[in-house]
């Protein structure tokens, strides 16, 4: 096969962690622009300008990213003057505003570096970007050529993110370990994508038995050390995952696989489809999917268990509860049945297995609410 290369992602962590900003950064430059939400921005611009405050380095500016993680975005960044002063990018946000910033990084081969400012998700620090249409479609996959130099993961900033963001981190990482212990099953293994398995492993057990009491201190903005270890395992374990476990636009084709995801995010990718869906966050869907592919994959004992604990914090174990309807599974399946998650799947996949899976699902999670 050809030769690759892996970068694994380098992060700070805790209370503090912006004080590392200057050791870390040493030899990048002295010029930084700051990319990243309207929110995110006014949240940890304080900390950054203190975490830089005894150094010889420079923020440009903090500069709006433009909404979404898109290439029109992304165009309109190119033509800031700023970004081309800057010696290094900064971004900061939740994961539509960092997967912009890592996008623009790369195309310009610009050091960059994450700092997220909530736990939704692992694109702080993965290989990877989620590029979306201008209508907020799931357009397509853009992969880099590595992750984010260094990722800051300021638990301050995190415990006063909003609960609701949280909670969706929590139903996205769910589906680390299903998902890539499901996508590389019957699959030629090698070190590197086994490296991917082995951690995966990890992924689960953390969020069942720290996520209730991390999320009510999200709720009550408290640092705790269970909101850490939740914070850790939703951005690093799974982001490291993702590093490990996708090896897409390789130039020998047949060197490519992409076992990061699969059922549970089909599950979503289907969903941006039904408007009724959109007001439903990424991993509150997923969270769902997750039970839908150990459904299918007639994992029916760690089902219940993931469907207790989803239950336990209001993540959705229906269709009513993310306002998905029967007739809707056709166009939800379709479009899940289009994506490079799908052709990964073990076995033959049929979308009929799959509407039968999600069928299946929802009767599960009615006959528990009537416990």
């Amino acid at each position: 096969m050809s030769s690759y290369s892996i970068f694994l992602p380098d992060y700070s962590v805790g209370s503090d962690c912006y004080k590392e900003i200057p050791s870390v950064t040493r030899k990048y430059g002295k010029k930084i622009l700051v990319i990243g939400g309207k929110t995110a921005l006014e949240k940890a611009k304080d900390e950054l300008e203190a975490g830089i405050a005894d150094s010889d380095m420079e923020i440009l500016d903090f500069v709006w990213y433009g909404g979404d993680s898109s290439m029109e975005n992304v165009e309109i960044l190119k033509k800031n003057n700023l970004v081309a002063q800057a010696d290094m990018l900064f971004g900061v946000g939740g994961g539509r505003a960092c997967d912009t910033v890592k996008t623009l990084a790369d195309m310009l081969d610009k050091p960059f570096f994450t700092f997220p400012t909530l736990a939704s998700n692992c694109a702080a620090c993965t290989a990877i970007t989620v590029i979306y249409d201008k209508n907020g479609t799931f357009k397509e996959y853009y992969y880099m050529k590595q992750p984010s130099y260094h990722t800051f993961i300021h638990t301050k900033i995190i415990a006063n993110s909003p609960e609701q963001l949280f909670w969706a981190g929590i139903g996205d990482a769910l589906s680390k370990e299903c998902e890539v212990l499901f996508a590389c099953r019957e699959k030629h293994m090698y070190h590197t994508p086994m490296m991917g398995a082995c951690i995966s492993k990890m992924c689960t057990d953390p969020l069942v038995s720290y996520g209730k009491k991390a999320l009510e201190d999200c709720k009550n903005n408290i640092a705790s050390f269970e909101l850490e270890q939740v914070a850790l395992d939703i951005v690093i374990s799974t982001g490291i995952v993702s590093n490990f476990a996708t090896h897409e636009a390789q130039p020998d084709p047949k060197d490519n696989y992409y076992y990061n995801s699969s059922l549970a995010h089909c599950v979503y990718y289907g969903s941006s489809l039904v408007p009724a869906c959109e007001k439903h966050l990424h991993g509150e869907i997923v969270s769902f999917g997750v039970l839908c592919l150990l459904t299918y994959d007639n994992q029916i004992k760690e089902r219940d268990r993931i469907l207790a604990f989803n239950h336990s914090i209001g993540l959705p174990i229906t269709l009513d509860e993310i306002e998905m309807k029967e007739s809707d599974l056709e166009t939800v399946v379709t479009k899940a049945a289009s994506v490079v998650e799908w052709t990964y799947v073990p076995g033959n996949p049929t979308k009929e297995k799959f509407i039968e899976a999600i069928m299946a699902t929802d009767k599960a999670g009615k006959e528990y609410l009537k416990k």
